[in-house]
């Protein structure tokens, strides 16, 4: 499938490269069809990858790992949360969280409080909100980020 982006321009995206979010994605329940695609040439990149829609070209979501940043993170989640993955175990798990990327680098932050959880086998994901107050919807990441690239 041939893909028109804002941020990418024209990119190619197997059918079996598509994630499908049975309930969409919080803010954006209209928007059920993505594909991760790893941006090299944007500088950024620390383990930043974007969340692209299929149905919207416009509309591109950077996500990365929590644990980059979080070594620690590991929300509760319940089972209900999770049912429409089909089979999901830790070995076919993915679990991403969205970034916001400002003008002012310094100032990023990752939403640790809602999740994006993918079954990697069978491509089906969603978006959960993480009760209680262990994880921040803005978690600043430039610092360790900075620190990790220095150590490499």
């Amino acid at each position: 499938m041939r893909v028109n982006t804002k941020i990418f321009g024209e990119v190619d995206i197997a059918d079996d490269k598509i994630i499908e979010f049975a309930g969409g994605i919080i803010g954006f329940p209209e928007l059920r069809q993505f594909a991760l695609i790893h941006d090299e040439e944007r500088g950024i990149n620390a383990g930043i990858r974007w969340m692209q829609s299929i149905q919207e070209p416009g509309f591109a979501m950077p996500v990365m790992d929590p644990l980059l940043v979080k070594p620690d993170y590991n929300p509760e989640v319940e089972d209900e949360l999770l049912k429409d993955l089909d089979g999901l175990d830790t070995e076919n798990l993915l679990v991403l969280v969205t970034a916001t990327i400002p003008s002012d680098l310094t100032k990023m932050t990752v939403n640790l409080r809602g999740p994006i959880i993918i079954n990697s086998l069978t491509r089906k994901a969603c978006q959960v909100i993480v009760e209680g107050e262990d994880y921040a919807v803005k978690f600043p990441i430039y610092e360790i980020l900075r620190a990790r690239k220095a150590g490499e």
